[in-house]
């Protein structure tokens, strides 16, 4: 009987790790994406010459991040 609790239990913690993992993990993408990626993206479109795409789309991330911002 201890024996059935005890792998209950186990599963159970290991199903919130995993659970937490998947959570961190998608926080670090995010964390990615926004500081690294989303500038570099931009940077690469000025260099490419399509400045007239990369303006648009910095002032709509401006003004999300000033209306979400906390």
């Amino acid at each position: 009987m201890l024996y059935i609790l005890f792998m209950i239990g186990l599963i159970w913690l290991g199903w919130k790790l995993i659970v937490f993992a998947i959570k961190a993990t998608w926080g670090i993408a995010k964390v990615l994406l926004y500081i690294v990626c989303f500038p570099i993206i931009l940077i690469g479109l000025v260099l490419g010459g399509l400045i007239y795409i990369a303006l648009p789309i910095l002032v709509v991330a401006g003004i999300i991040a000033l209306l979400c911002g906390e």
